[in-house]
This record gives structure tokens, sequence and C-alpha cells, in this order.
């Protein structure tokens, strides 16, 4: 009884990280849309437009404090909700969907704070990112190409269009679009919960029916 319960607890609590991953990822996408209207991806323009942002845009600090918050947030909750799964044994086949949504989606979740690095152009993005390109091309055999593909050379515009493209239109609607499915396998999970506690209370219903019709018999 106690791991049935153990069961049902973890599984709501996955189908309630669900919502709040997909929640949050609806917040970073409306609010990097409001974002987009005003940003520059260029060298040194970028830094200038967010700064524009926070100072003269009606709201514009709360939208990009807004953005941050759920995009770091966002990362915490699923590698919970992986931890989650993991904890709650959910091996099973009928699982299957929602652990490669997870993990995709977590890697994805990643990306976008990666990338996101350097779309700032200040100081900190600016050498974080050169670091990690060290590591990028240090790479065995396509570590070189995958520096050239990001960067188109040296750290410019070119770059921070690269990776404004790869962070706003490819790795967001993907991770949208994983999190959709994330969330649908969770409530089909859950769904599928209550069909057994339903059908264990009705056989339980048919075994005291026929529990107390053998007793009224051999009375």
């Amino acid at each position: 009884m106690q791991n049935t319960d153990f069961d049902r607890v973890t599984r709501r609590i996955a189908t309630i990280l669900s919502v709040v991953i997909i929640t949050l990822s609806f917040i970073a996408a409306s609010t990097g849309i409001l974002l987009s209207f005003y940003y520059e991806p260029a060298a040194g323009r970028a830094y200038q437009s967010l700064k524009m942002i926070a100072e003269q845009v009606p709201y514009g600090w709360l939208f990009r404090k807004a953005h941050n918050i759920a995009g770091n947030a966002v990362i915490a909750i699923a590698l919970v909700q992986i931890v989650v799964m993991f904890l709650g044994r959910r091996y099973r086949k009928s699982w299957l969907t929602a652990w490669i949504s997870g993990i995709l989606f977590t890697l994805m979740a990643i990306g976008l704070s990666w990338t996101a690095m350097i779309l700032s152009w200040d100081q900190e993005g600016f050498w974080r990112f050169s670091i990690e390109l060290g590591t990028i091309e240090a790479i065995p055999f396509i570590g070189s190409q995958l520096r050239e593909i990001l960067t188109g050379g040296a750290i410019s515009t070119l770059t921070v269009q690269r990776l404004y493209t790869i962070h706003s239109y490819i790795l967001s609607l993907a991770a949208i679009i994983i999190s959709v499915v994330h969330l649908l396998s969770t409530l089909w999970q859950e769904k599928q919960m209550q069909l057994e506690q339903t059908k264990s209370e009705v056989s339980n219903s048919q075994q005291l029916i026929q529990g107390a019709g053998t007793s009224l018999a051999e009375s």
C-alpha cells in the first residue's frame, strides 16, 4: 500500500512539474518576443538596446527580468522533474515519451541559456563565451568546425546574429513543442493512474459482494 501511495504521489508531482515547465516556457517565450521588438542583434548595439529596454521602454525592465528568471528557473524545474521520475521508478515503456521529452527539454533549456550568453554583449558574457569557445574548439575532429559555425570567425556581429537565430527561432520553438509533448505524456500517465484506481476499486467491491454472498449462503 505504501508503494502504491508513493507511486501516486510521484505521478502527481511529475504532472505538476510538467505544468510548471510549460508555464515557464511560455513566459520565457512571450517575454522574449516582446524584447525582440527592441533588441538589436549586433556587436555594441546589443548592449545599448538592452539598456534602452531596461531604462526607457515602459515595463521593459520587468519583461527582461521575467525572461531571465523564467529561463533559469525552467532548467532547475526540468532537472527536478528528471529526479522525480527516477525516484518514482518510472522505467516502464509507457513512460518512454515522458523520459525522452524530459531529457530533450532539459538539454534545450541549457542550450537556450548557453546561446543567450553573448546576446547581452557585456564583459561577463563576452569572456565567458570566449572560454566556452576554447572548450568547444578542443573537441577532437569537429571542434574547429563547430567554432566556425557558431562565430563565423572572430567574435563579432555575425556571432551575435547566429546565436540569436539559434536561440530565438530554433531552440525556443523546439523547447515549446517538447514541453507540450512532455505535458501530454504526463497527463496521459495521470489518466492511466485514475483508470487503474477505478479498476482496483471495482475489483475490491466485487470481492466484497462475493464475500457477502458466500457468507449469506453458508448461513
